[in-house]
Parts: structure tokens; C-alpha cells; sequence
């Protein structure tokens, strides 16, 4: 896979995983007993009274998916995925046990940095789409990109 610098991303860039994860039931009580220990995350019955209407794994857990889903996938950019902040990040539809899930993304903005030139900034929209093709997770990224001139030797 090629690493990507900031002059060979341009808006509109289409990217797609490699891969999906299939989320296991076990997995989603562990991570909710950890990180987010509400009861629709935890209980089966809990979670059949809640507005989700069943089990349901964090926000927070599908986001954690989706960042290996995106380290997994033809998207490399040159530093690693080095994020620095959302304009947004949204649940459209919940992440039930047995969903298998994948990443999609597009590049929206690319900006070299004023201050930096080695690097710059790009915004990206990756969506979380289960077996049917439902997003689950949507989000604007803002990520640091490094130039190809910081892999120049400076004299």
C-alpha cells in the first residue's frame, strides 16, 4: 500500500477498508463494563426497555472499531492517522451483536499548514456501514498530514 503525503491527497479522494469486524456480544459487554456501563450497553433486559429496543454496543466501542478498521485499510497517510479533532461525530443507528462492520471515507479538504510546511491539515468523512450497508457511525476528521518536503533532506 502507498503511503499518501499531503500533495497526493486532493478532495473527493475515495478510500475503503480492507476488512470488517464482526462484533461479538461478549465484546460489547466488556467494553461497556469498562468504558460505558449503561444498562441498554449491559442487560439484555435493560436494553430490550430502552429506546434501543435490544443490545447495543457504545458509541464510544464502534468508534474504537472504526479506528482499527481505518488503521486496516488502504488509507495511509504519511505519519500514521494522526487526528486533531472532529467537526463532527454521529450514531445514526445502533451497533447490535453479530453486525459486521467496514469504513468508507472520503477526503473533503486539503490544507498545507502556514506555520508547519512540513505538514498540513485534511479533512476527512469516514462512515461505519454495517452488513446492510447502514451507516452506523459518521464523523469529519481533522488529521495531520506530512508533506513529501519533510522527508527531504534540508542543507
Amino acid at each position: 500500500m502507498n503511503i499518501l503525503y499531503l500533495e497526493d491527497l486532493a478532495p473527493g479522494q475515495r478510500f475503503a477498508g480492507n476488512t470488517c469486524i464482526r462484533i461479538e456480544e461478549s465484546r460489547v459487554r466488556t467494553f461497556a463494563s469498562e468504558f460505558d456501563p449503561q444498562p441498554f450497553h449491559l442487560d439484555e433486559g435493560a436494553a430490550s426497555a430502552s429506546i434501543f429496543r435490544g443490545l447495543a454496543a457504545s458509541g464510544w466501542h464502534t468508534a474504537a472499531v472504526t479506528m482499527r478498521l481505518l488503521v486496516d485499510s488502504e488509507f495511509r497517510p504519511a505519519g500514521g492517522i494522526v487526528g486533531a479533532g472532529f467537526d463532527e461525530l454521529r450514531w445514526p443507528r445502533p451497533v447490535r451483536p453479530g453486525d459486521e462492520l467496514r469504513v468508507e471515507g472520503e477526503v473533503l479538504e486539503v490544507r498545507p499548514s502556514k506555520s508547519r510546511p512540513e505538514q498540513g491539515l485534511i479533512k476527512v468523512r469516514t462512515n461505519t456501514l454495517n452488513q446492510n450497508g447502514e451507516i452506523v457511525q459518521t464523523f469529519v476528521g481533522n488529521l495531520v498530514v506530512r508533506s513529501r518536503s519533510a522527508t527531504s533532506p534540508e542543507s
